[in-house]
């Protein structure tokens, strides 16, 4: 069986043809830059990469540009071969705690949802129609990426606001990265090898989250109504005081559009810093003497600290910590800088094995397993993509 997985930004198109009897991929692209003059292509193979120039206007032209990359690159002979399209939906609301087969009921659930994700839901809503108009016969598997938040109790996903915002409006904690979560603490799950587990997942990237995972179900996790709330991100403010958006708008002239832009693209690492949202950057910065640098690492490892302390006593212990994505699986000072604050709660780093980013990093002493695990969102989907179109041949069978 043969999957594709598509993941549809504002301006870009990420894919992934995956050979699902070993889950190899046989071939990746990136078209960055739809609808602009710089837009470029990169394709990888087994063999190499190669990036070239590409008119690409809109989702439309970059799917076709992937499918032709396909042949073009021989790993399929014709898109018959193509079993399955897997694509990545940000927002799933309540509607969702699996991934679907697409339909036109979930098209218009997607549609509907633009409001919680309007940076994310549109885009991934384009990429599914381009292929719908591409591969007409081919079935398409939605996964979402707030699914594997659905297990939160109540208590954990309501804000103490007056219950009827969550009647009607459902304004409510949803969660984010659950892909890369549950493919992580899955990973985890097998190292420890325990059926049952308490396991803290740090997926820490320009965005980021932590999610407290008890037996591979999600009980808590940081970013909440939107990916904004919860840590100090690359741009994004993580969780603030509510009055200081109303402070800035009653007293200093701020507009909801300033507020926004300044909340999400100008705030985190990046204002802090005043420099950039790149913690290799800023720990250079750091290291020259540069003292708002420091202090943006700081808080980042400080903020990080918060939640998986808070997250070690509602889950009453934990088996593993997990890092991952960008910042979690490469930089080796800010998970030093994390660990130190919870060495009295029995975590032990050894610090060259977290200098060399190994699998595993905490020392043989360490009460909790600390373990840096690549995160792997396309093979997820892939998976998951895989399962649904089974389910489905088999009960017609």
């Amino acid at each position: 069986m043969k999957i594709l997985v598509l993941n549809s930004g504002s301006s870009s198109l990420k894919y992934k043809l995956f050979s699902m009897h070993n889950e190899k991929p046989l071939l990746s692209g990136h078209v960055d830059g739809i609808g602009l003059d710089r837009c470029s292509a990169k394709i990888i193979t087994s063999d190499k990469a190669e990036e070239r120039k590409a008119p690409v206007k809109d989702h439309v032209d970059a799917v076709m540009l992937a499918l032709k990359s396909l042949r073009e690159k021989k790993v399929i002979r014709d898109y018959t071969e193509i079993n399955a399209v897997g694509h990545r939906v940000v927002h799933g609301g309540e509607h969702y705690s699996e991934p679907v087969l697409i339909d036109d009921k979930v098209i218009r659930t997607i549609r509907e949802l633009f409001d919680l994700a309007p940076l994310h839901n549109p885009h991934n809503l384009a990429g599914i129609l381009a292929c719908k108009k591409m591969l007409p016969r081919t079935p398409q598997v939605a996964v979402f990426d707030t699914a594997f938040h659905q297990t939160l109790l109540p208590e954990a996903y309501l804000y103490a606001l007056p219950y009827e915002l969550y009647e009607k409006h459902r304004i409510r904690r949803y969660g984010f990265h659950g892909t890369s979560h549950k493919y992580v603490s899955e990973q985890a799950t097998r190292l420890l090898g325990k059926k049952e587990s308490k396991i803290i997942t740090c997926h820490l990237g320009n965005g980021a989250s932590i999610t407290a995972v008890k037996n591979n179900k999600s009980v808590d996790t940081s970013m909440g109504f939107t990916p904004l709330e919860g840590l100090i991100m690359g741009t994004r403010t993580g969780s603030i005081d509510p009055a200081i958006p109303l402070y800035l708008a009653r007293h200093k002239s701020y507009k909801i559009n300033d507020l926004d832009d300044l909340f999400n693209k100008k705030s985190g690492l990046l204002g802090i810093s005043g420099l950039t949202r790149d913690v290799r950057d800023l720990h250079r910065a750091s290291l020259k003497g540069d003292r708002r640098a420091r202090l943006a690492l700081r808080m980042f490892a400080r903020r990080a600290a918060f939640y998986i302390g808070g997250y070690i006593a509602l889950l009453g212990g934990l088996d593993a910590l997990v890092f991952t994505a960008g910042i979690g699986e490469g930089a080796w000072f800010i998970r030093r800088d994390i660990c130190r604050y919870l060495e009295p709660l029995g975590i032990i780093i050894d610090d060259k094995l977290n200098k060399k980013n190994q699998i595993i990093i905490s020392k043989p002493n360490s009460k909790i397993k600390v373990y840096v695990i690549p995160t792997d969102e396309e093979l997820q989907i892939a998976r998951e993509t895989k399962e649904v179109v089974e389910t489905i041949r088999d009960s017609k069978n």
